[in-house]
């Protein structure tokens, strides 16, 4: 959620009640997956948690329900909602290996940068929007390319050749524009670095 820094609505709102629920239903998404026999039911699961990202956000502009919380938890949520689903869907054998590394190493520095900053005082930084296009077109595709696999490795229908297809080029995009946004925190790192350093001078 990218927003005023100097507006909280507070912790008790419908978008941070929404972000909490997201992170409750991850469990489930990975006991239908490999529990069940239902790997539609647990894409079009994993899809809808996606798309809480948005739902969210919106609520929260929309509403004027912007909180300090808020802007915490819900990039915590993007990356475990990201880690989880990537990992789930590998593991489900709906993307090779190599894809998934360069997905999940990509989240793990941005996870690490994100404690080292703020153990070093840095102030927060806004997720950036493109940062926000590359999880959509992660998410986007996850669902799908669980979609288009056959738990007992069977021969995938025509529409699903044709979706995959489409899943790749989608998929391809949205983790090369996911590295190039994270080079693109950066300046904003070190601006955030500088700003809690006088912050703590002038207390």
């Amino acid at each position: 959620m990218v927003t005023d820094v100097g507006s909280d609505a507070g912790w008790r709102t419908w978008p941070n009640f929404i972000t909490l629920a997201r992170l409750a239903m991850l469990p489930v998404f990975l006991w239908v997956l490999f529990t069940t026999d239902h790997r539609a039911e647990a894409a079009w699961l994993l899809a809808f948690l996606g798309a809480t990202d948005w739902i969210d956000g919106y609520l929260a502009r929309r509403f004027d329900q912007v909180s300090n919380v808020g802007k915490i938890i819900d990039p915590v949520a993007d990356r475990l909602t990201v880690i989880v689903g990537l990992l789930g869907v590998a593991g489900a054998a709906g993307v090779p290996w190599w894809f998934a590394v360069a997905t999940l190493a990509r989240e793990l520095i941005v996870s690490l940068l994100t404690v080292v900053l703020a153990a070093l005082g840095a102030a927060r930084i806004d997720v950036l929007w493109w940062g926000k296009v590359s999880t959509f077109a992660l998410m986007t595709t996850f669902p799908l390319f669980l979609l288009t696999t056959n738990p007992h490795h069977g021969a995938l229908l025509g529409w699903q050749h044709v979706v995959r297809d489409g899943c790749w080029v989608i998929g391809l995009l949205g983790l090369g524009l996911s590295w190039l946004v994270l080079f693109g925190y950066v300046k904003p790192a070190l601006r955030a670095l500088r700003t809690g350093r006088r912050g703590r001078q002038i207390l």
